[in-house]
């Protein structure tokens, strides 16, 4: 089974300097300090997972301000596997972003209106100090919280950065999100101050989202909701007060000392918490999961400077919501000097050649986006080198899902083979990568590089024995401590049951992250398959979704999307099935011949075991508001649940398409699938 997941894998690209790449003067520092002779990427990730003193270098090299040094790098905590780092130290977290006050750009904002906007680091630290002071003004103390439904805009940035400035914990959701997909999270985490936007455009559509505000508020009243603020329309500008118990955002921020005052960066213990973050929540309550501040800052910038190579001056453009991980991720690109792009609305609207050629006019250097997105470009058969020059690109990350080899070689032949192209993999839970590109490393096509310094990533099999030298897939975990493990879930006892429930507790005492992965012995990198509790296992054969979709690469200027799950109901299904559903794009047809050469395909590139039982066709595919697939939910539902659709479902109406597949033997009869399985 092994072999399959890395036949498709070939040198792509090496790095023609490797040795001015961040992570080499990283490592000749380490040798230098240490007196060692660690001879290459390889030799120094060991050092990093056997030697805790691995993070007090990074600390130095990292250039993290404090004003009170650490008196150690560890030590243990009041949550078993969840120890405190660097006790004793002092810092702010936005004290480390706003070290710049000059008049070079921190943040350019733009979207589907065409206006783009520029904000110096100067600029920045100012509206930061007023929005901090007004906070203040209003009882905004350490520990509080305050929760958003903002735009990805500069706004939003402010917002974050006067926060934690005070020491209080911030917490954003996109406008897209539901209501009740918002109050199951503010509901938890009970909010004294809650910022909403009033009117935006989105796919070339005014919405107006103050009636949402009204059932947010209310739906707050009772839970510690002290102050509600309205931003201005992201279109016109205009300021919103005809809100019950809100107040306008300009009659808030007069409500603070702004020129008169100064802003104060609170020094707080490494691990104080910065951030709330939440599990997707797609078959359950969202879980509340809290980050320090010391430990986004440290592992953001190592990832940051690392593996996507970023040096002061560059430009970082990640196209999220801020409901999604990587935009707190890309937040913190300030503390290296770099210029962020805040981009709000659809990359589709006007049209995605415009969104393509902004992303080329601003200057971007660092490209973060999806597989989905780059299929879509594939898809549609564009040449964003026709379309822009992207003269200053270096580099294009990718994660958020599955990176196919095909989608390696694509993006690769479409930057005429000069960009150093990322896949990497880690997710909210810790805010940062475990596997991820290393610029000194050769890239192969359908691989992440490596796993990132000081994460202790090994391939376990269901019995906790470590497979990866076999090749074979298992569950991805991490056998070792990091500073951004979440310090708790919010609402969790004392010794954190809940959060030993969810990480630790399927392999006693060892993280494990939920993904289905496998290591290349000949190359060392790496091929994420899937979430592990979405595996396919007919027949007893276990396999990743991202296998099929790798196949169905071949297939997408057809099929636009596609999803696979299993099916086993219970008293019903002795074994699981597979079941391969797609959307087509439109004008394409599914067809009997179509449908045979999807089953030639899969079964040459992987094996006759992992061809689905049934192939059906489907109006929508359900995704999350970040663009993932919902396999789980998918899952569940075919296989006899009655779920309800959560808030974070972009789509929950497409859900309701797969329900009647719990009688698969009706449908596929109905619709000729029955006959097809056996052409």
């Amino acid at each position: 089974m092994s072999s399959s997941y890395f036949e498709s894998s070939h040198l792509l690209w090496q790095n023609p300097q490797p040795q001015h790449a961040n992570v080499e003067i990283f490592r000749r520092m380490v040798n230098r300090k240490r007196g060692l002779d660690l001879k290459d990427y390889h030799d120094f990730h060991r050092y990093s997972i056997e030697n805790y003193s691995f993070w007090e270098d990074a600390w130095q090299h990292l250039r993290i301000i404090y004003s009170v040094p650490p008196q150690k790098v560890i030590t243990e905590g009041t949550i078993p596997n969840v120890p405190i780092w660097f006790p004793g130290a002092r810092l702010n977290y936005a004290e480390n972003l706003l070290w710049r006050n000059d008049d070079s750009i921190a943040c350019t904002a733009g979207g589907e209106l065409g206006r783009v906007t520029d904000i110096s680091f100067r600029e920045l630290r100012l509206k930061v100090r007023d929005m901090a002071s007004a906070m203040r003004a209003n009882g905004l103390q350490i520990g509080d919280r305050v929760a958003a439904v903002v735009t990805n805009s500069i706004e939003s940035v402010v917002l974050a950065l006067a926060t934690a400035s005070i020491g209080a914990i911030y917490s954003s959701t996109a406008t897209d999100m539901g209501t009740e997909g918002i109050l199951d999270r503010y509901r938890q985490i009970q909010p004294k101050f809650l910022f909403f936007e009033t009117e935006i455009m989105y796919a070339g559509k005014i919405v107006d989202l103050r009636d949402k505000v009204s059932a947010v508020i209310n739906g707050l009243h009772d839970h510690g909701l002290k102050c509600a603020v309205l931003l201005p329309s992201t279109i016109t500008g205009k300021e919103y007060d005809n809100v019950p118990k809100t107040t306008a955002l300009g009659k808030f921020l007069a409500t603070g000392t702004g020129s008169n005052s100064e802003l104060v960066f609170e020094q707080l213990p490494f691990n104080h918490p910065l951030y709330i973050l939440y599990s997707s929540g797609t078959s359950g309550p969202p879980k509340c999961i809290v980050h320090s501040a010391g430990g986004v800052l440290m592992q953001t910038l190592k990832d940051q400077r690392m593996f996507f190579d970023m040096k002061e001056g560059d430009t970082l453009f990640q196209f999220t919501t801020t409901g999604w991980m990587m935009w707190n991720f890309m937040v913190s690109c300030l503390a290296s000097g770099c210029r962020m792009i805040l981009y709000d609305g659809s990359p589709f609207h006007p049209t995605l050649e415009a969104y393509l050629k902004f992303i080329s006019d601003v200057g971007v250097t660092h490209w973060g986006t999806s597989p989905r997105f780059l299929a879509e470009v594939k898809g549609r058969k564009l040449s964003p080198l026709k379309i822009a020059s992207f003269q200053g690109l270096r580099a294009l990350a990718v994660t958020g899902a599955v990176v196919t080899a095909p989608l390696f070689d694509w993006a690769h032949k479409e930057f005429d083979g000069k960009l150093y192209f990322v896949s990497t993999s880690g997710g909210t839970d810790v805010c940062s990568a475990f596997v991820a590109g290393v610029p000194s490393l050769p890239v192969y096509a359908g691989e992440i590089q490596a796993k990132t310094l000081g994460m202790a990533v090994e391939v376990f099999d269901e019995n906790g024995k470590n497979i990866e030298h076999t090749g074979q897939a298992g569950e991805l975990v991490c056998t070792k401590p990091h500073p951004s493990l979440p310090i708790m879930l919010w609402g969790d006892t004392p010794d954190g049951k809940k959060l030993r429930d969810t990480y630790f507790n399927y392999y006693p005492g060892i993280w494990r992250q939920g993904d289905f992965m496998a290591v290349n012995p000949k190359t060392k990198g790496i091929v994420i398959l899937g979430r592990s509790d979405g595996v396919l296992n007919p027949n007893g054969v276990r396999f990743g979704s991202g296998e099929i979709y790798t196949v169905m690469e071949k297939f997408n200027t057809i099929v636009e999307d596609c999803i696979c799950v299993g099916q086993r109901r219970p008293n019903i299904d002795e074994h699981e099935r597979v079941l391969l559903f797609l959307k087509m794009r439109p004008g394409n047809k599914f067809t009997t011949k179509l449908e045979k050469d999807i089953r030639h395909s899969i079964r040459t590139s992987l094996s006759a075991r992992h061809v689905p039982a049934y192939i059906f066709e489907v109006e929508d595919i359900p995704v999350t508001i970040n663009g993932k697939k919902i396999e789980i939910a998918v899952k569940q539902i075919v296989s006899g649940s009655n779920l309800k659709p959560s808030g974070t479902v972009a789509n929950p109406e497409s859900l309701k398409l797969y329900y009647k597949y719990k009688e698969i033997e009706k449908v596929a009869h109905a619709t000729g699938a029955e006959t097809r399985a056996k052409l």
